[in-house]
């Protein structure tokens, strides 16, 4: 094989490679809003970072602990009033070629689901069926005369 064919094989490892860097990324930004002086971003925890094949751009997905929609809005304001400098701390400490731009959207599958435990527990309760240990309760379905 010439050499040239050899450098546009596709890359089975930059999935690991995405992955890797978007956990580095994750964890500069957790870092670094520690350092942050702003109210808006106290109780709001990072959860992942996807970042594209080509480290332009890196979605960090976060959630909080109000986790409404409304609040929502004024941290992803905080956010990107903060991005330039969370970008700066990716790139002083992520050592890439290329800082990816960062994107802040917030987790919404932590909050479904929250939403189908709720509904899952409210209909266990109005039936009288859930039993916390699952089938057959904490002993594994033993009769307990038997």
């Amino acid at each position: 094989m010439t050499r040239r064919a050899k450098r546009f094989q596709p890359d089975h490892r930059a999935g690991h490679r995405t992955a890797r860097v978007g956990e580095l990324i994750r964890r500069i930004v957790a870092e670094s809003m520690e350092d942050l002086d702003d109210d808006r971003l106290a109780m709001v925890s990072v959860t992942g970072v996807d970042v594209d094949r080509d480290l332009h751009r890196a979605v960090v997905w976060f959630t909080s602990l109000g986790d409404t929609e409304e609040g929502d809005v004024d941290i992803v304001e905080a956010f990107a009033e903060h991005a330039g400098g969370l970008r700066r701390a990716v790139g002083d400490q992520a050592r890439l070629r290329r800082t990816p731009e960062l994107v802040f959207r917030p987790d919404a599958v932590l909050r479904s689901a929250e939403r189908i435990e709720r509904l899952l527990d409210s209909h266990g309760r109005r039936d009288g069926s859930r039993d916390p240990a699952g089938p057959g309760g904490m002993d594994g379905g033993a009769d307990p005369e038997g």
